[in-house]
């Protein structure tokens, strides 16, 4: 062979090592990306309707991607079943009772299968196992609810549009308050007034701090009615008199009722003299009667005074009395 085609041989050579040393890079690279060189278990899901996932999407649990899907196959009547290899680092973390649910990478992004974490009481899953369904919400579903959202907005601002149109017109309270030179006046004096009233209460409460550190002032009454504990028992006390004493006056004025309902009586000496006039016109009978003869009895001791038979008598008796009464003055 020649130089030039020895040349040309090592050239093609070069580039189909190169060729294949990209091969290789290429499906190592795509490999690793969809988990094709490690560990890894089955697990099965069977969906009603699979909205356009492929084999070769991601499987996401906790938003880390663990898996692919490597197979999509019809399952009985009308479901899919979905077959997915997972990273057996992962398997702990997946319980039996976790669940799968279509979603997507973005809002407009890829397909892909989220499996939700079932509780930690539960055993994880084993080789094979199938998921349950967690119910997804289809990007129809989500058009539609857009659409209503649309529709309950333009209602709204249909709604806003008239009020705000009949507020120019002056329709409404509110209307009245943008257009009323009136009203406009009146809610302005209102704002006036209750920026008075707020005055007034600012007044009132400083007189009311002012009369509170007045009650703190030490030696005022006040202060030892509120401090004191000698001043309160005084008081205290005082006040217990003061019921005593009324608890007395009234107990005085039921017996003075008591005694003046007696005395309204007649079944007593005194009712009877206080009521029963027969009875006073005799009483005062007798006491002339006896006025009449204590005077006759001093002229009876005045006649006897004289008589020569008790004469020596009453002498003697004057003579006593005054002996005594010169004893009682020279004793003072």
């Amino acid at each position: 062979m020649s130089a030039s085609e020895n040349k040309r041989s090592i050239i093609v050579g070069l580039f189909i090592f190169i060729g294949i040393v990209i091969f290789i890079a290429g499906v190592l690279t795509l490999g690793g990306k969809q988990k094709r060189f490690v560990s890894s278990i089955t697990l099965k899901a069977i969906f009603n309707n699979v909205n356009g996932i492929q084999a070769g999407n991601n499987v996401f649990f906790s938003g880390v991607k663990i898996g692919t899907v490597s197979k999509i196959a019809f399952y009985g009547n009308a479901q899919v079943e979905v077959t997915m290899h997972i990273e057996e680092a992962s398997q702990k973390y997946i319980h039996k009772n976790s669940m799968a649910k279509l979603s997507s990478e973005g809002f407009i992004g890829n397909k892909m299968i989220e499996i939700l974490g079932g509780t930690a009481d539960a055993p994880v899953v084993e080789d094979g196992d199938r998921l349950a369904i967690a119910a997804a919400l289809a990007p129809e579903d989500i058009m539609k609810t857009l659409q209503e959202n649309n529709k309950n907005i333009l209602a709204i601002t249909t709604d806003f549009k008239e009020v705000s149109t009949g507020m120019l017109h002056g329709k409404g309270a509110l209307g009245a308050v943008l257009t009323d030179s009136l009203m406009a006046n009146r809610l302005r004096q209102m704002t006036i007034n209750l920026e008075n009233a707020s005055a007034s209460t600012a007044r009132v409460t400083a007189a009311v701090s002012q009369y509170t550190n007045k009650l703190n002032n030490k030696g005022t009454l006040a202060n030892e009615l509120l401090t004191d504990t000698a001043v309160f028992a005084n008081l205290k006390s005082a006040v217990n008199s003061l019921k005593q004493t009324a608890s007395s006056a009234a107990q005085m004025t039921n017996n003075l009722n008591a005694t003046s309902n007696k005395l309204n009586s007649d079944k007593n000496a005194v009712g009877v003299l206080l009521n029963d006039e027969e009875t006073g016109a005799r009483l005062k009978s007798t006491v002339t009667n006896l006025e009449s003869s204590t005077k006759k009895l001093d002229e009876n001791m005045e006649a006897l005074q004289h008589n020569f038979l008790l004469r020596g008598f009453f002498r003697k008796k004057a003579k006593a009395e005054a002996k005594e009464k010169e004893k009682v003055q020279e004793q003072k």
